[in-house]
């Protein structure tokens, strides 16, 4: 069934990362009709990735659609973290309202202003959503009025800071206008869009136009567009108009990917775009019913259509009618912060686990997700068995990582580093805003740790409740391993929320890992014997009875140098037996580290091994005596 303009409503779901965006949808899609009635729905159906199901967090935008009487509704579901910011940006170009769901618990948080900022810029009309009022802990009357100093200090007009709101516990399916109300489902959070969030303009009598604001890749139909359509009609066998800026500041550097670009550069780039053109077939056309991606005969101003057959497409492009002469503002995407290089592994373990081992394999994987993540970066080394990515942040780039390793990748990570640019000649760094939710017991050790990674504090309040929020301006180099130590020192209780800010001067040096490794001296396998050992004088990363080379890394050392280690040495056997000498080896359970915790915790001379079935620590010179040379060498370089 098609829908005219006036029936239809677009909207997108923004909130900080675990506010519940997901949790809502899921119960969106159950009342209206999505799902039949004897059909099992998973929880989360929209994180239809697996790592977006085993981290809780949505990674990748999606879109559904439901119908409400005789309306449709077009929602998109957007990440909450700010590695995915890029993402939020773009799609709220195709939408003409916000639900802005909020904790009723913690309130607004840095992603909430983020994102929040940037649909005011657009003018969307907001809805605000405050959700899990179920919670003990909810504050509704304090988080009503913490999202209105929010409109006022990011400086709505008056019609957003009049806002309509909602209460809501997406767990528990139901809706309110006010708390005491009773309510058994969501029917007033659905009229409440309808009668809210205006209807898209645009003229469907008109010529085409629209503007790409995300892409997917499928294997038979190559990439496939999607966009709000603005103005005119579209349909399967049409030829369109793509126009698009030149690949030189597109793709290659002054807008928006090189990391030295000045901010002159960029207001050049922008002041004289060079543009191009070229004529393109569609050849299939998509909508959305439900979660479902559907081929539709025709869509219209107003809605949102995906696009097969516009060869080589990218975020940005103007698809229009053949006449079309000026391309739509191109809209940035946010910069890379953060580089690794993935290397061919050359370990002696090298083959036995994935299934693509040479940079050929791994280049051609990089290209292909280039297609779709145009906030990622590929660019050569010296080497040609190493390439430098280039992403938003630590889990920009493992998320990457570890979904390569799940597909049957083997490969080397080396030490994340932040992308520094020149303005004047100036050194500048990424700067993020950084804000932290603690108990006070903890607020000492916090503060200690982030003013030695050069934070800048900006404000701290205590809620009378035993928490304290703090605010800090952080460099991007400095966030790198701050996640897990927060964990670890909170006992899992603190909240770590960051966004990028700017670019600002460099800050200063930043203190290196404070303490030394424990390294394998020769191939084998662990005993506990061994490990028995060592950890009184170090905490372990292996178990017993695994397998270890030479150069791995298995420990840390507790004093500042790396030490060099056999884990493979049982004990004598001899004919003499002594009390006590028989007893089983106690073993403290080894750390185990995530992949983002292994990254950050590498130095330049230490890679991570990533393969389908593992994550190890080793050196970059796996032989004791290639270590010792390749020390001295930089140290002569240093003092050269």
């Amino acid at each position: 069934m098609a829908y005219s303009a006036d029936k239809i409503r677009n909207v997108a779901i923004i909130a900080h990362i675990d506010h519940g965006k997901t949790t809502l949808l899921d119960a969106i899609l159950k009342q209206s009709g999505v799902f039949r009635a004897n059909e099992a729905v998973a929880e989360r159906v929209m994180d239809s990735n697996d790592l977006e199901r085993e981290r809780g967090i949505t990674i990748y935008s999606k879109q559904t659609s439901v119908v409400y009487g005789d309306y449709k509704i077009n929602i998109v579901d957007t990440p909450g973290h700010a590695d995915f910011g890029g993402e939020v940006e773009r799609v709220l170009n195709t939408v003409n309202g916000v639900l802005l769901l909020v904790d009723a618990t913690e309130g607004p948080m840095p992603q909430t202003r983020f994102v929040l900022k940037k649909s005011m810029e657009l003018h969307l009309k907001p809805i605000v959503v405050i959700n899990k009022i179920d919670r003990p802990t909810s504050r509704l009357a304090e988080v009503h009025d913490e999202v209105l100093d929010l409109f006022i200090e990011l400086g709505a007009d008056e019609n957003q800071i009049d806002f309509p709101y909602v209460f809501v516990s997406a767990l528990g399916g139901y809706a309110k206008l006010k708390p005491e109300q009773e309510s058994e489902d969501l029917m007033p959070l659905f009229q409440m869009i309808v009668d809210k969030i205006p209807a898209p303009k645009g003229d469907a009598n008109g010529p085409l136009l629209l503007q790409v604001s995300t892409l997917e890749y499928n294997d038979y139909l190559g990439k496939l567009a999607s966009g709000r359509i603005l103005s005119g009609r579209i349909k399967p066998g049409d030829t369109v108009a793509r126009l698009w800026m030149s690949d030189h500041q597109r793709n290659e550097g002054i807008l928006p990917y090189r990391p030295d670009a000045g901010d002159d550069d960029i207001e050049e780039a922008i002041a004289t775009p060079e543009l191009r053109r070229a004529n393109s077939k569609v050849t299939k056309l998509f909508g959305y019913q439900g979660l479902k991606r559907v081929e539709i005969p025709e869509a219209e101003a107003g809605d949102i259509a995906l696009i097969a057959g516009l060869d080589d497409v990218n975020i940005g492009d103007t698809v229009g009618a053949l006449d079309t002469a000026e391309s739509l503002p191109y809209e940035e995407v946010d910069r890379p912060t953060l580089s690794v290089n993935f290397v061919v592994n050359d370990s002696p373990f090298a083959g036995r686990e994935g299934k693509y081992l040479t940079m050929r394999k791994v280049r051609e994987r990089l290209e292909k997700e280039l297609k779709t993540n145009v906030s990622l970066r590929i660019e050569e080394t010296d080497s040609a068995d190493s390439l430098k990515v280039s992403g938003r942040g630590e889990l920009h780039l493992s998320t990457l990582i570890e979904t390569m390793r799940r597909e049957g990748y083997e490969m080397q990570i080396s030490r994340p580093r932040v992308i520094t640019r020149h303005v004047n000649g100036e050194l500048q760094e990424p700067i993020e805003f950084v804000r932290l939710d603690l108990q006070e017991e903890y607020v000492g050790t916090v503060m200690e740790e982030i003013g030695k990674r050069r934070g800048e504090l900006l404000n701290m309040v205590n809620n009378g409740a035993g928490l304290v929020r703090i605010e800090y301006l952080v460099p991007t180099r400095g966030l790198i391993g701050l996640r897990p130590f927060i964990l670890n020192s909170t006992r899992g209780t603190g909240i770590l929320s960051h966004q990028f800010e700017k670019y600002d001067g460099w800050r200063g040096a930043i203190a290196d890992r404070s303490r030394g490794v424990l390294v394998v001296q020769e191939p084998g396998k662990s005993t506990a014997y061994s490990l028995g050992n060592l950890q009184d004088r170090a905490v372990m990363f292996i178990g017993p009875q695994e397998e270890v080379y030479e150069g791995m890394i298995i420990g840390e050392n507790s004093r500042t140098d790396d030490m060099v280690v056999n884990v493979a040495r049982a004990k004598k056997l001899t004919n003499m037996r002594a009390a006590g000498s028989d007893d089983n080896v106690l073993l403290t359970p080894p750390r185990e580290m995530t992949l983002e915790q292994a990254l950050s915790y590498i130095a330049d001379d230490e890679f991570v091994e990533v393969t389908p079935k593992a994550i190890r620590l080793r050196k970059r010179h796996l032989k004791y005596e290639d270590r010792v040379r390749a020390k001295k060498r930089d140290s002569v370089g240093a003092g050269a």
